[in-house]
């Protein structure tokens, strides 16, 4: 219901009707709305993330993962369920700091763990993985919201593709044969 309706438009009476679960089940594992939509948030999260972190395996080397990571990424930010839940909601649902934590939680340490062997490998420079991995999952970050907000979704999907792909080539090396 918080894809469909987003966190404002979702009561808890329409939870409880939709659920079937009665208001003191509902409360004894969740003290809140807001409790409840956190808890959905960070299973999305989950989710989604695994499903980004097996598309970037699929690379044939760090780069690359990151490249189809970023790609399966913005794939999952074309779906509106995705965009109100992951995007638009949380800040105000959950505060910015806790929206923050969960993002970085599921996000951040894949960027930081291909960043890494991208530094060990000499390709990125020494002691930059951690400032790189975060300005990627800025742009990533952003790019995700330019997409919720555009009126054509599908061409800002590909331009921010197109841009990623640069700032990728760019930042990164090609591999040495």
């Amino acid at each position: 219901m918080f894809g469909e309706r987003g966190y404002e438009g979702t009561s808890i009476e329409a939870v409880l009707e939709r659920s079937g679960v009665a208001r003191g089940a509902l409360y004894h594992h969740f003290r809140s709305k807001a409790e409840l939509f956190d808890a959905v948030l960070e299973s999305l999260y989950a989710e989604l993330a695994s499903s980004a972190g097996e598309s970037a395996k699929a690379g044939e080397d760090p780069l690359e993962g990151l490249r189809r990571g970023s790609h399966a990424w913005l794939d999952m930010a074309m779906d509106p369920a995705v965009q109100r839940i992951a995007l638009l909601d949380p800040p105000t649902a959950l505060g910015w700091a806790r929206w923050r934590e969960l993002d970085e939680r599921y996000w951040l340490g894949g960027l930081r763990a291909s960043l890494g062997r991208l530094e060990r490998e000499g390709r990125v420079p020494a002691g930059q993985s951690e400032l790189l991995a975060r300005l990627l999952y800025a742009a990533l970050n952003e790019a995700s919201l330019l997409i919720a907000a555009a009126a054509d979704q599908g061409q800002t999907r590909e331009a921010c593709q197109q841009a990623l792909d640069t700032l990728l080539e760019r930042l990164v090396p090609a591999a040495r044969i």
